[in-house]
Order: C-alpha cells, then structure tokens, then sequence
C-alpha cells in the first residue's frame, strides 16, 4: 500500500476558550476523492484549514500534533508554497476584483508566468475543468464581481485549480451552484482526480456517495468513522455513523 499523500496524526485545534478539534489521526490516500461528512459543528471546514496552515490567521488558533505533507510535517513548508500545494475552494465565492482573466492568472503570473500564450492556456484550461468556460468565453475582460453567485463560485474552483495543486480542498463547493452544475462539476473531479489528491467536505450525503473514494464522519471536533464509501453507507460499524446516514440526526 502507497503511503498517504497528507497524513492527520493526533491533531487537535483550539479556538480560544473553544475545542474545535480532539485527536484527530487519518489518512488520505493519493489520488482519490474522499468526502467528509458530518453535522454542523463537527469540526469539518476547521480540519481543511489545518491542512494548509490557513487556520493560523486566526489569532486565537492553537494547534497541537500534525499535518503531513508527502512525509514532511506543513510547519516546515513555506505557507506560499504550501499554499500553492493544497489550494482550497470556501463554501461561498470570494472573488478578486478584476477582470474573469485576470482572477484565474493571478497566481501564474506571481508564480512568474509572463508568455500570454502561456496564460491564455492556462485561463482556458481551468475556466473549462470549472464548467464556467461556455459561459464567459466571450466577456473574460468583464469584472469577475459581476458574474452570478454560482458562476462566481466556480471562477474560485479555476482560480484555485490554476496553481496546479496537488491537494484540493473543497469546503461545500457546491453550496451556491444549481444541481446541473453540480453535477458537471462532480464529473469534472472524477477526472482531476487521476492528477490530483481532492478532500470535500460536503453536507449532500448523495454527492458523498456518488464520486467519493472513500468518506470519513465526523462528530463533535473527532473521526467516528472512516472507510471506503460503499462500506461506510452500507456496513457502518459506529451507531452513530448509521444514526446520522438515516437522518436521525444531523
């Protein structure tokens, strides 16, 4: 068995007076999609933000144990490149203000990409990976603010995708996109997945089950539970894996 791309080992995080997260140890495997289910409050969209340190422009944040990145803990790796690495996509869009071109060239040209050919390419590739390409082909030099909600959404999926990441992390990607989107979107990761390692949180337990490798629950800040989807959904081994799956809570 091939060792994890990220590996979560004992990892708690504290947000001032409140615990956010107790002992959290898992492993994500290398290109595969695993989906992280669970209630409000469970600590899912914390647990992404440990992954690529964003969680330490919370000042009130303490994190013990750690996170490790193809076996080197993330504290030692520069947050820019980190940051590059494992790219994260936020439940609502939060978009640049310029033009659609320039949010999805923004990152390759700090990285130092200058050919426009080059960024014409790399536009193009992620605005169509994003299911947005059809739809803004025409107006890249309109302001990326005034595109709808969900189109504003899925110019984050390709700015996010333009790094070239080898970890995303999607928290609720699909919260303000209608289900036909969504679902092209869904089609889209199931082939960047043989590129790329993809960590959803998700509160559609359909969407878990649909196009996650593997699905991991979480209660109260811990991982109850942690399998292969089709056993997670059918062979749940925790009652209360099975209580939240048939909806008796959640």
């Amino acid at each position: 068995m091939s060792a994890p791309h990220l590996s979560i080992q004992d990892l708690s995080l504290r947000l001032g007076e409140k615990q956010v997260l107790t002992g959290v140890s898992l492993d994500v495997p290398r290109n595969g999609i695993v989906g992280i289910i669970g209630p409000a409050g469970a600590g899912k969209s914390s647990l992404l933000t440990c992954f690529n340190r964003t969680v330490e422009q919370n000042p009130l944040a303490h994190m013990t144990g750690r996170v490790v990145l193809d076996g080197e803990d993330v504290r030692r790796i520069d947050t820019s490149d980190l940051r590059r690495r494992v790219a994260m996509v936020l439940p609502l869009p939060v978009g640049l203000p310029m033009s659609v071109y320039d949010n999805v060239a923004f990152a390759p040209r700090m990285a130092g990409v200058r050919r426009k050919a080059e960024l014409d390419q790399i536009v193009e590739r992620c605005l169509v990976q994003s299911a947005l390409w059809d739809e803004v082909k025409d107006r890249l030099d309109m302001l990326g603010t005034r595109l709808s909600g969900g189109q504003q959404q899925r110019l984050t999926l390709a700015r996010a995708l333009s790094t070239d990441p080898e970890i995303l992390c999607l928290d609720e990607f699909s919260i303000a996109i209608d289900p036909v989107t969504t679902m092209r979107i869904e089609a889209v990761l199931v082939e960047l997945k043989k590129s790329m390692t993809i960590v959803m949180v998700t509160n559609l337990l359909l969407q878990a089950r649909r196009i996650a490798d593997y699905t991991v629950f979480m209660l109260a800040g811990k991982v109850v539970e942690a399998a292969p989807t089709d056993d997670l959904f059918v062979f749940a081994r925790d009652p209360r894996t099975n209580d939240y799956l048939t909806g008796k809570f959640g």
